[in-house]
């Protein structure tokens, strides 16, 4: 009985002209007693389309939902209740060499950011701070870096040129809490997934380019050169290559501070690397002395500089870093005001994937490397909150560090709460060691830099492994490194993700499906033909003939013209004249639809003829764009129509075009098709109504095999698919439907039967095993007599069933025999049957229902050829 909401809607779609599918747009009259049904089955199964209401309750959460979300802001939650104190020493270990490392970077990161040191200390404190609370990876570690100091310093000078008199700082902090509001949102919407939109070799270009320019825009100060103006280090890489080219002559003695720096870092992580390979045992020693390297050489060059210009602190010898403020002098509300913000939008895309895709790309691989997984989505919750919050205590943008989460992995580092040790070596550095910051040389702070961006260009090695494996994107990679040399970083990020989804975009449409054919293949194994197990063996290959060979080989599908790689010396064959079998390689939405479908009618049309040459009966009936063969050629086609049916076979003097089969059947492959729409459905119907024009008054058979989506198959039946079409003949014969079927689970399938058989003959086996300690026993308290009587006896009552042999066969068999048979239902609903859960179910029915038509016809085409 139809709901009340049923027939209001019936009401309203006949009023507004909407014409309602049948819910069984096809009703096969199948009775139990046809092949499909030959076994006991269940209920016949017929599948029930998806609703869109219930496509919207799977969107709303539920109160489980919800409690779920909250639970997973704070993963610490997770695991701070199993804490214990070998993770403490390990967290101890790695937080204390991490924030000797962090600590002198995050000085030089704020010189790149166009800020004093001090910003830098209180980024990073904020950072390894804040992170261990939202953390889902036990590596990263959040503060200053790099590229996004750089990116932070182009943007301060950029502003500073349009709103004059505006402080460095508060355009930093600004950026910093948009950036991070944007990514905080992302993250808790569980948007993670948007970083999968930029691919690897955009980031290898990006970090590679930005390191480059980094690196060459540190180079003046490592060397005491001063460009003149307009020309900055700011400016394009090559620009600044050429200048500090220019300058070399005007090159002052901070090239000594730097240049040795720069030396002594590379030398002892090349000699401690080498001393590790030679001595094993101190592998761990000389790790921890090579992590130490940059905190040593900032120490050492901080005493030269201090015996060098203590006595003259006005005018020193070369240029020192001199007063940073104790503790957080510049903890305050952030100034963001709307004329700040409307300048800082430009800049943002680019702050947000700088943000974004170098702690992700970092944490991710940490995480594999380590074998544990992330949360995007709640890494985006960790770098947002940080940045949201940090610019309150004087902090800038801030986002995961490769260098530093390199140590602190191999430091040996057990769970985030390492970041709250390294805060408190940052805090110490902040209240304590002021004084000593003083004397510590610009010209070792841009060694240092340089040093750690090396380690972001991407090496040779990896480059040829992209060229291996996708050698356009190669050529990505070098495009983004070029443009971020003679531009900006900015643009290289633009530049690179652009043309990576343009070549998606390209591939997607350009995308063509194959044409399959069919072979026999068996499994080999050695010399001999294997079955489902490679246990079950059929004798060798090419001896086995007949019945068991034939069991063993199963069918492939593989495209016609071998382009898969597979061995071109294979004979592949379509399955049938006039049957096609094609299948999708890129999906089938609408921005490949047409593509797709273009290649499909025209290999068709290149391989088959029309069913009626002259289906037309007057010439101005005839389209246009469609000519046709001329009076003189149809007449020849004709005649030589009729002698080949007169023969009964065609010759190879007959007309080329009788040589070509007539259009039977579509399969289409859907195994690499989840999603279809209304362009590429409203597509397929404009192609199988081409189809049957071109077969006419025949109509096309179109079969679907591999469905992986409901959705889909809901489209399908909305655009008439699924079940057969309405005939010309007005349906003259019956549609042979044929299903796979699969033995239903439960009790009667045939794990169960065989599962209680191994019982019974166990039971049977242990109660022979009884009886015959029991006449044993006998035999030797009565004596040879009464023995023998036993004996006697227990061979009647093994003839009964009591041991083993034929007896114990009839019984299991007979109660085997006693069970209903086992039970089997279709896999594919019974009211579709042209969905098919396989190719060979799909070709076997093609083939079925195309024989039936022909036997219904009458005598047979020639050769299969002649319709």
């Amino acid at each position: 009985m139809p709901s009340t909401a049923t027939k209001v809607g019936h009401v309203l779609a006949k009023g507004l002209g909407i014409k309602l599918q049948e819910r069984q747009p096809y009703n096969d009259e199948v009775t139990r007693g046809e092949s499909v049904f030959s076994v006991q089955t269940a209920d016949t199964f017929v599948e029930e389309p998806p609703h869109t209401f219930d496509l919207v309750h799977e969107l709303i959460p539920t109160g489980h939902d919800v409690g779920q979300y909250l639970y997973s802001l704070f993963p610490f939650i997770h695991w701070i209740g199993r804490y214990n104190v070998q993770w403490l020493i390990g967290d101890l270990v790695a937080g204390i060499t991490i924030g000797a490392v962090v600590v002198p970077q995050g000085m030089a990161y704020a010189g790149l950011a166009n800020l004093e040191p001090q910003y830098g200390l209180y980024s990073s404190f904020m950072g390894v701070l804040l992170y261990w609370f939202f953390a889902t990876s036990k590596d990263i570690t959040i503060g200053p870096v790099a590229v996004m100091s750089t990116v932070t310093g182009s943007v301060v000078t950029d502003i500073m040129k349009e709103l004059p008199g505006t402080r460095p700082e508060t355009i930093a902090s600004a950026l910093a809490i948009l950036a991070g509001s944007i990514v905080l949102f992302i993250g808790l919407i569980r948007c993670g997934w948007i970083v999968d939109l930029i691919p690897l070799v955009s980031l290898s270009a990006f970090m590679t380019g930005s390191a480059l320019s980094i690196a060459a825009g540190q180079v003046p100060g490592m060397m005491g050169i001063t460009f003149p103006k307009p020309y900055t280090t700011r400016d394009a890489t090559y620009l600044v290559i050429i200048n500090t080219l220019k300058g070399l002559p005007n090159t002052k003695i901070d090239a000594a501070m730097g240049l040795s720096a720069l030396a002594m870092l590379y030398l002892i992580r090349g000699g401690c690397s080498y001393c590790a390979n030679r001595f094993h045992k101190h592998k761990k020693l000389f790790f921890f002395l090579s992590t130490l390297r940059t905190a040593f050489v900032i120490l050492l060059y901080t005493m030269i500089s201090w015996l060098v210009n203590m006595n003259r602190r006005d005018h020193p010898l070369f240029k020192i870093l001199q007063s940073v403020p104790r503790g957080f002098q510049h903890a305050q509300v952030p100034v963001l005001n709307s004329s700040l913000a409307s300048k800082l939008v430009g800049h943002l895309p680019a702050a947000v994937i700088v943000l974004l895709i170098e702690h992700i790309a970092i944490s991710k691989s940490f995480g594999r490397i380590n074998n544990y997984t992330i949360n995007p989505s709640q890494e985006m919750v960790a770098i947002g909150v940080t940045n949201v919050l940090g610019p309150f205590l004087g902090g800038f943008a801030a986002t995961g560090s490769f260098s530093r989460t390199a140590i602190k992995s191999k430091a040996g580092v057990r769970t985030p709460f390492a970041g709250v040790i390294t805060a408190l070596v940052v805090l110490l550095a902040i209240y304590a060691l002021p004084p000593v910051f003083y004397y510590i040389p610009n010209a070792s702070l841009s060694a240092v830099i340089i040093h750690a961006v090396g380690d972001l260009i991407t090496p040779p090695n990896t480059v040829y492994q992209f060229w291996r494996v996708s050698p356009f994107e190669v050529v990505i990679f070098f495009v983004g490194v070029i443009v971020t040399v003679f531009t900006t970083i900015e643009n290289g990020i633009y530049c690179t993700v652009a043309i990576s989804a343009a070549m998606l975009l390209a591939r997607i449409l350009k995308a063509r499906g194959r044409f399959l054919g069919k072979v026999k293949v068996h499994s080999v194994l050695g010399d001999h033909i294997i079955g489902d197990s490679h246990r079950q063996i059929f004798g060798q290959y090419g001896d086995s003939e007949g019945l068991e060979a034939e069991i063993a080989a199963r069918n492939v599908f593989l495209p016609i013209d071998h382009n898969d790689g597979s061995n071109p010396e294979v004979g592949l064959e379509h399955p049938y004249p006039g049957i096609f079998i094609y299948r999708f390689s890129e999906g089938f939405n609408y921005p490949n639809a047409s593509h797709s479908l273009e290649y499909l009618t025209s290999y068709i049309f290149k391989h088959t003829r029309r069913t009626n040459l002259s289906h037309f009966p007057r010439p101005g009936d005839r389209p246009w764009n469609d000519p046709g063969p001329t009076k003189r050629e149809l007449k020849r086609l004709q005649q030589a129509e009729e002698d080949a049916a007169r023969r009964g076979v065609a010759r190879d003097d007959d007309a080329p075009e009788l040589k070509l089969p007539t259009l039977k059947a579509v399969i289409l492959d859907f195994s690499s098709v989840n999603y279809v729409d209304v362009t590429s459905v409203q597509q397929l119907i404009d192609v199988r109504n081409q189809l049957d024009r071109y077969t006419a008054p025949e109509a096309v058979d179109w079969h679907i095999a591999c469905i992986n989506n409901r959705w889909a198959k809901r489209a399908l039946l909305a655009g008439g698919f699924g079940y057969p079409a309405e005939r010309a003949d007005g349906g003259h014969h019956r549609w042979k439907s044929i299903f796979s079927v699969a033995e239903i689970g439960g009790a009667d399938s045939a794990a169960a039967v065989a599962a209680e058989k191994e019982d019974e003959e166990a039971l049977d086996l242990e109660q022979q095993a009884t009886r015959r300690t029991t006449t044993a026993s006998a035999g030797t308290e009565i004596g040879s007599e009464h023995s023998a009587a036993s004996s006697d006896g227990e061979v009647g009552k093994q003839a009964i069933g009591g041991g083993t042999g034929a007896g114990v066969a009839v019984a299991t068999t007979g109660r085997i025999n006693n069970r209903s048979p086992r039970r089997g239902v279709t896999v594919h609903s019974f009211n579709r049957p042209l969905f098919h859960v396989d190719l060979t179910s799909a070709v076997q029915s093609a083939i079925t229902n195309v024989e039936a038509r022909e036997e219904v016809k009458g005598p047979a085409s020639i050769g299969g050829v002649l319709a």
